[in-house]
C-alpha cells in the first residue's frame, strides 16, 4: 500500500522530498498566474511547508496527509510560524474532506505515485469532486523526460497526465521544471495547472 510506504518513510525520517521550504513552483505559479487568496486543499501536505506559505499569503488552507507523524510536525511548524492552518490525518481516496468544495487544490508528488491509469483516474475524479465550478488544481509531477541512474520520485510522461485528467480538467499550463530540493541536480518535474471542466 502506498499509504503504508509513506507512513514508514516518515517514521524512519527517510523523506528526501522535505527540505523545510515551500516549493518554488507553487510560489511562481500562484504569483504569475495571479491566483488570489481563496479556499485551498493541499493533498499530501507532509510537514506543512506549502500549506504554511499559502496561509501566510492569506489563503484559507486545509492540509491533509495519511501520516500522523507528518501532520503532527505540520501543526508544530504552523504554531511556530504563528499561522492559522487546518491539518488533518486522512486518506484522500477513501474519505470526503469536510468543507468542500474548494477553489484551489495543490499536490506536490501525490498524483504521480499511482502507477496505473485507473488509479490516477480515481485520484483525478476525487480532486474534481472536491473543487467548485472553475476551480484550479496545481500538481507537481515527476518528469519521465529525465534519464537518471539514481533513486527519485515516480516519473510520468506528459501523455500520462493528459490521459488521466481528461475529461475532468482543462490543462491551462504544463511546464517542465524541477522539484524544490537541496540536491545539486534536483529531480525534474512537470508543473501542471488545470481548471475543472463544468460539463463532461
Amino acid at each position: 500500500m502506498i499509504e503504508d510506504q509513506f507512513k514508514e518513510r516518515y517514521k524512519t525520517g527517510n523523506t528526501p522530498w522535505d527540505n523545510g521550504k515551500p516549493d518554488f513552483n507553487l510560489i511562481h505559479t500562484v504569483t504569475t498566474m495571479d491566483i488570489k487568496p481563496c479556499y485551498v486543499l493541499e493533498i499530501g501536505c507532509g510537514t506543512g511547508n506549502n500549506s504554511i506559505w499559502l496561509a501566510q499569503e492569506n489563503f484559507d488552507v486545509i492540509g491533509i496527509d495519511s501520516s500522523e507523524i507528518a501532520i503532527q510536525k505540520a501543526l508544530e511548524k504552523a504554531s511556530k510560524a504563528n499561522v492559522n492552518c487546518t491539518f488533518i490525518e486522512i486518506n484522500f481516496l477513501k474519505n470526503k474532506i469536510e468543507g468542500a468544495p474548494f477553489s484551489f487544490v495543490f499536490d506536490r508528488g501525490c498524483f504521480h505515485v499511482f502507477n496505473s491509469d485507473q488509479e490516477r483516474k480515481i485520484f483525478v475524479e476525487n480532486v474534481s469532486a472536491h473543487l467548485e465550478k472553475d476551480g484550479l488544481w496545481l500538481s507537481i509531477v515527476g518528469n519521465a523526460d529525465e534519464q537518471r541512474d539514481h533513486p527519485g520520485p515516480p516519473q510520468r510522461t506528459a501523455r500520462d497526465i493528459i490521459n488521466s485528467v481528461e475529461p475532468y480538467f482543462e490543462i491551462l499550463s504544463l511546464v517542465s521544471s524541477h522539484f524544490e530540493s537541496d540536491r545539486p541536480n534536483p529531480p525534474r518535474a512537470w508543473v501542471c495547472l488545470m481548471q475543472k471542466r463544468n460539463s463532461l
